[in-house]
């Protein structure tokens, strides 16, 4: 059969944002794919530079006030003697006080860019500043889950892109927004015809359609295990609350996915910034309250690792517009059942100590990343990393 260029695009175009592993969800029906422990880990990407300082404020810090002195939180909610949270964060406060979350202040990496996309290429890639890699953290846990199996351990990201994070040399993970309509697509006249009647010797041509008839063949399960165990959970109705429910749905149906991973922003606020910034923390706020209370319904709260991070944070000083300019080092969160340690566990930023106005990182965010692997997904963090130089103790 021959095709047209139009047509090959449909192909590759649903092959791509569909599926990049052509016996993924295959793989997620066999048992030799699951695993022993049941641990899940959601990450959750703030894109565009969170501003740490009006994320966990420093209340007691005269210098904190001074240099924001139009945008500073002066209603922060009480988690410590010196530490408050956004009050968009309400949420995270109840966390707080259970024991449910911890912070890492000072997260970052040596000689930091202040670039979104390169940024964000060494936080999703695990590199070093000087360094480039085409695979990311997640897509070389793939890899070294499946050293001496069949069957990749899956990953599965709530995107219409695959990230580079999830990128691995020999495995991928699969990208979706809405298992319905990828369902509904796979399904549609026009691609089974193409496949079912495909002959094509061009490798390439031949790997597109392999793939597509993967989704074609699987993408109904996915689908099926999303709507397996109804949930009463009430979501907002936003962006976020659905991506967070699609991904409750999946882990109630015990579906084989070990790390989920999605995003929301932009948190790159030069104008206006705490408006943007509350509007942003609101959405975020009631998507992972209504997680965590469906999680806890079906009693999966404990064997799941929220965590939370951005490329980068912001200045200290404000700028002329209400807004905060690219900085450097920044937080993270963690949100669970099962931590070991909790509440805030290293120092506030040192505003006293900067480097040219912007925050000196103390935390190497590999140091998490390698954290979260062996002591939370039982992976080689060493193998996928090189890191090593020690782990945190909070998982």
């Amino acid at each position: 059969m021959l095709i047209k260029r139009r047509d090959f695009l449909k192909v590759s175009s649903l092959a791509t944002a569909s599926l990049m592993m052509p016996n993924f969800l295959k793989s997620m029906t066999l048992p030799e794919a699951l695993d022993q422990e049941n641990r899940i880990l959601v990450v959750l990407q703030l894109s565009g530079g969170n501003d740490g300082l009006n994320t966990i404020i420093p209340t007691k810090n005269d210098i904190y006030f001074r240099e924001r002195e139009l945008i500073a939180i002066k209603d922060s909610l009480k988690l410590t003697d010196d530490a408050g949270i956004n009050p968009s964060l309400s949420y995270f406060k109840e966390l707080f006080d259970r024991g449910e979350l911890a912070v890492l202040n000072n997260v970052g990496y040596p000689n930091p860019d202040k670039s979104h996309f390169r940024s964000m290429d060494i936080w999703q890639s695990a590199s070093k500043s000087d360094e480039f890699l085409e695979t990311g953290w997640v897509g070389r846990y793939l890899d070294e889950a499946c050293y001496k199996c069949d069957h990749p351990t899956q990953a599965l990201e709530i995107d219409d892109m695959l990230s580079l994070a999830l990128k691995g040399k020999n495995n991928k993970a699969f990208a979706f927004k809405d298992p319905k309509r990828l369902n509904q697509t796979s399904q549609e006249k026009y691609f089974k015809s193409l496949y079912e009647n495909h002959h094509h010797e061009d490798e390439t041509v031949d790997y597109l359609y392999q793939t597509m008839g993967s989704t074609i063949n699987n993408a109904g399960y996915i689908f099926e295990k999303s709507k397996a165990k109804a949930s009463t959970t009430i979501y907002p109705d936003t962006a976020l609350g659905k991506d967070f429910k699609n991904i409750a749905a999946l882990i109630n149906s015990d579906v084989n996915t070990k790390v989920y991973y999605l995003s929301v922003g932009s948190f790159d606020t030069h104008v206006n910034q705490n408006q943007k910034q509350a509007q942003l923390f609101t959405e975020i706020n009631e998507a992972v309250k209504a997680f965590v209370e469906d999680l806890k319904s079906s009693g999966r709260y404990k064997d799941t690792l929220l965590m939370t991070f951005s490329e980068f944070g912001r200045r200290v000083a404000q700028n002329a517009s209400k807004g905060t300019d690219h900085g450097t080092a920044n937080q993270m969160f963690f949100v669970s059942g099962s931590l070991k340690k909790k509440g805030i566990l290293n120092a506030l930023p040192d505003l006293e100590k900067l480097n040219d106005g912007d925050l000196i990182y103390t935390e190497d965010f590999r140091k998490v990343y390698a954290t979260v692997l062996k002591n939370w997904l039982n992976a080689d963090s060493g193998k996928i990393l090189g890191w090593k130089n020690g782990l945190y103790d909070f998982v």
